[in-house]
């Protein structure tokens, strides 16, 4: 069996399912973009197995790029769950055929309690679609399933939906990376977007002189562990010494390289930056400049640290 040739006839059909959702969107989607926008409660996302799944998933990338949100399990509002609800909240809820028990239940509450309800089905002469304030249409051809059964075609779609919208979203509220850091404060992104230049550089400096000689240039080096050294002359920096500098004057002197002093192989002028950056800033100038190691100042331009990036 060619597993191979299943694998990109799936991908070609969700792809089509995915123009043709891309071409069904009209104005609706923007009252929907601008509903979210003004709403003063939290975007509630409701749905019943695949869907509830596609459902937490939404959730959790509307709260982490601006719009507050959680899920609501419409089996458990049903047991004090639609305790959660504020009549300023905005309820989403996602069923395919429209017809989902729990689902539907819900509606007669969330009228009472004065929430506005968007739909997200395939059948727009639904249960849930009759009722609901705002509908997006999530039809599909035919599941991508061999059986047409699993969902498979509609729960993409109605992820990629759910993107659509959160993107939407991201682009009117002028949402930046330092935003986004605020809610991913844990692991390397977090530490990226929220740290400072000067909470991660090293203060301990392998400083030399212009006049120090090639050797013992080699010792401070090797002493500081970072592969590289800082010319300074009466507390100013006159240029960096690195393992490519070194490199670079042993190929093009040799032995000669021996007697020379460190401002003879220095790079000049070397790269700096404030030590109040962001550190995301300082990895994407040195990734830019492809250097591994950039010199830290202060606002008066004095060297404070060192900051090293591993790529």
């Amino acid at each position: 069996m060619n597993y191979l040739q299943i694998a990109r006839d799936t991908l070609s059909v969700e792809s089509l399912a995915l123009m043709q959702l891309s071409q069904r969107l009209d104005e609706n989607f923007n009252q929907i973009v601008e509903l979210i926008l003004a709403c003063q409660g939290r975007l509630v996302i409701g749905g019943i197995g695949k869907s509830g799944l596609i459902g937490k998933k939404m959730v959790a990338t509307f709260a982490s790029t601006g719009t507050p949100s959680f899920f609501l399990h419409p089996t458990e509002a049903f047991h004090g769950d639609l305790g959660m609800l504020k009549p300023i909240d905005i309820v989403m809820l996602i069923s395919y055929s429209g017809e989902t028990d729990d689902v539907n239940k819900l509606i007669p509450s969330l009228k009472n309690f004065g929430n506005k309800i968007i739909a997200l089905t395939s059948n727009k002469n639904s249960t849930l679609a009759r009722h609901a304030d705002y509908v997006l249409d999530i039809t599909v051809e035919r599941e991508v399933c061999p059986n047409n059964l699993a969902p498979t075609t509609s729960a993409l779609v109605t992820l990629a939906l759910g993107d659509a919208l959160a993107v939407s979203l991201i682009t009117a509220r002028h949402f930046q990376p330092a935003d986004f850091a605020k809610f991913h404060p844990g692991g390397s992104l977090g530490r990226r977007l929220l740290c400072r230049v000067k909470d991660q550089m090293q203060t301990r400096l392998p400083i030399i002189s212009p006049k120090t000689n090639f050797t013992d240039c080699l010792t401070v080096m090797n002493e500081g562990r970072m592969g590289v050294a800082l010319v300074m002359e009466n507390k100013k920096l006159k240029g960096i010494i690195t393992d490519g500098d070194i490199r670079r004057a042993l190929t093009a002197n040799g032995e000669s390289t021996l007697n020379k002093t460190a401002q003879d192989f220095m790079t000049s002028s070397p790269k700096t930056i404030n030590q109040n950056e962001f550190l995301a800033k300082a990895e994407d100038f040195m990734k830019a400049k492809k250097i591994h190691s950039l010199v830290v100042v202060d606002d008066e331009n004095n060297v404070v640290g060192l900051i090293e990036f591993s790529s």
